[in-house]
């Protein structure tokens, strides 16, 4: 087994599903591990996975979060050390506040396998126009 290091890279590597911005990080067998970022007064477009979970630390900027799962659905504040689970198939939903981007580590569990992964939702905040482009 080999040790990877890497630095965040200065430019997001995609777009994820939802619209925002991706830096994509290590991966290793069990899960992979990404920078999302969220521009300033947007809202992403509301996903689902298919067939991996999630965990996000925000690292910085204020926003919320919507999830709903079955019946169980909430709406939490994010800011800088707030941490969510994303079970499979959580319907799910994040804005950043107007006062600066929401940024974000997350890691996939299993691996991401690719955009196939999520599906587009409705949600509880109209996609801001930026990201529907």
């Amino acid at each position: 087994m080999t040790f990877e290091t890497m630095l965040l890279p200065n430019e997001p590597t995609i777009i994820a599903p939802d619209g925002s911005d991706v830096r994509v990080l290590l991966q290793r067998a069990g899960g992979s591990m990404a920078h999302f970022e969220l521009g300033a007064g947007l809202a992403s477009a509301a996903i689902a996975h298919r067939s991996v979970e999630e965990i996000w630390f925000i690292l910085d900027g204020l926003g919320e979060m919507w999830r709903k799962l079955q019946d169980n659905e909430s709406t939490v504040p994010l800011r800088s050390g707030t941490c969510v689970s994303i079970p499979v198939g959580t319907h799910f939903q994040f804005r950043a506040s107007n006062n600066g981007p929401l940024s974000a580590i997350g890691i996939t569990m299993p691996p991401w396998p690719g955009a196939e992964e999520a599906s587009i939702v409705k949600g509880v905040w109209q996609t801001t126009d930026a990201l529907a482009e």
